[in-house]
């Protein structure tokens, strides 16, 4: 029985019997042949369920098979791939295998982006290194990396033979939300005061644009910088310092400018009219966005979310919880609810357990998995109780600032 041979591409009431693992080793053969229709049949499986046995078996192949056809496939086919390997990495958690598909797979992508022209495909590949990134990144080196790669789509270093394109307003919202969604698993930073005024400088000029989904995108990512509290850094660092290299006074005023023009920047976003960006699509969750933004600058109260997972709530009570949040249920779409209530690895990275778990089969055991660094590592935790902490006396207090300032 050929899983692809049905006319009109549906699958039949038969075939839905077949064992998942037939269906997925039917479509893995179909990679060399048929790849579109066996690629979103793989997409579907892994968005619907958590393929570990067959991930046990056939992790290697489907790998290099999807790397394959983002090398030399159309670019649905690409979009398709990329979104396959994000699917995989998300599937085998913490690991061996969640570096492997790091270090496999960011060459090939990189190249991939070189060459692309169109934006769903561009897109998709950008969400693909952010995912594998995130899950297989075990050092702030490795982050870095696939940031800088991501960035360089909208600022790219030129050469002398460069030719550059103006990106599409798709293309700027997902290389900034990509770089934010990795930018909330970054501990330490080597970045100097003035890259982060270039970037902050680069985002509030975004802000300007008349696309929704790219200011809803920028506001995101300043969001993280202005939690990250680099700008207190930075003054800390003026004050009890005058050797080589430290903050002058110039460079903290133009900062603390910066957060100011950023502030009102938000302030006028948070009760737009409909007007700006034609459409009343995302014209809510722009206005809550920046609503949400100003209360965070001006008085240091991060905004708190509740999501639905079956019949249990996942709580955010931070910027970098909520935009990981919100980066994951974009990728995996349909698939979220069943991951998040069947998913280890997206059980850790939110602190969060179910009522009711699922079947639960993993890759590894559990104390072997803790010895990895998570996403969310200590640090980062311990950085979410330590706003959580400021929050309260903020409130205690009446009085509250969060500064920070970064820069590409």
């Amino acid at each position: 029985m050929d899983l692809f041979d049905n006319d009109d591409d549906t699958i039949s009431m038969d075939e839905v019997h077949v064992h998942k693992d037939v269906m997925l080793d039917q479509s893995l053969d179909a990679l060399f042949e048929k790849r579109e229709q066996a690629l979103a049949s793989i997409v579907d499986a892994f968005n619907n369920d958590l393929q570990h046995e067959f991930v046990e078996n056939k992790f290697a192949t489907l790998l290099h098979q999807c790397l394959h056809c983002t090398k030399k496939g159309s670019n649905k086919e690409t979009s398709l791939a990329s979104h396959a390997i994000g699917l995989l990495a998300l599937t085998v958690g913490l690991g061996d295998q969640a570096q492997e598909i790091l270090e496999e797979s960011v060459t090939p992508l990189s190249q991939a982006l070189k060459s692309a022209r169109e934006a769903t495909k561009i897109t998709s590949i950008l969400e693909c290194l952010a995912v594998i990134t995130f899950v297989g990144g075990t050092n702030d080196e490795q982050k870095e990396r696939s940031m800088q790669i991501i960035w360089q789509m909208i600022h790219p270093k030129l050469g002398s033979n460069v030719v550059t394109t103006k990106p599409s307003p798709a293309v700027i919202t997902t290389v900034v939300s990509s770089w934010a969604f990795l930018l909330t698993t970054v501990d330490q930073w080597t970045l100097g005061p003035k890259i982060w005024q270039e970037i902050v400088t680069y985002l509030s000029s975004l802000l300007e644009k008349d696309d929704r989904s790219v200011r809803i995108a920028a506001g995101e990512a300043l969001a993280i910088i202005f939690e990250l509290r680099t700008l207190e850094k930075f003054s800390a660092e003026a004050k009890g310092s005058v050797k080589e290299g430290s903050v002058s006074q110039e460079a903290l005023i133009h900062m603390h400018g910066l957060k100011s023009k950023v502030t009102n920047q938000a302030r006028d976003l948070s009760s737009e009219a409909v007007g700006k960006g034609s459409v009343k699509k995302d014209l809510k969750t722009q206005r809550n966005l920046f609503r949400d933004l100003v209360e965070f600058l001006e008085r240091g109260y991060a905004p708190e979310t509740s999501t639905k997972v079956g019949g249990d709530s996942l709580q955010t009570s931070t910027w970098h919880q909520m935009i990981q949040l919100n980066f994951l249920k974009h990728f995996f779409g349909v698939g979220f609810n069943k991951h998040m209530q069947e998913n280890e690895f997206l059980h850790d990275v939110f602190n969060f357990t179910p009522k009711k778990i699922g079947r639960g089969w993993t890759l590894e055991k559990k104390s072997e998995k803790r010895l990895f660094k998570l996403p969310n590592s200590a640090c980062n935790k311990a950085r979410t109780q330590l706003l959580n902490m400021e929050r309260m006396l903020a409130k205690n207090m009446n009085v509250g600032y969060y500064t920070a300032t970064v820069e590409q």
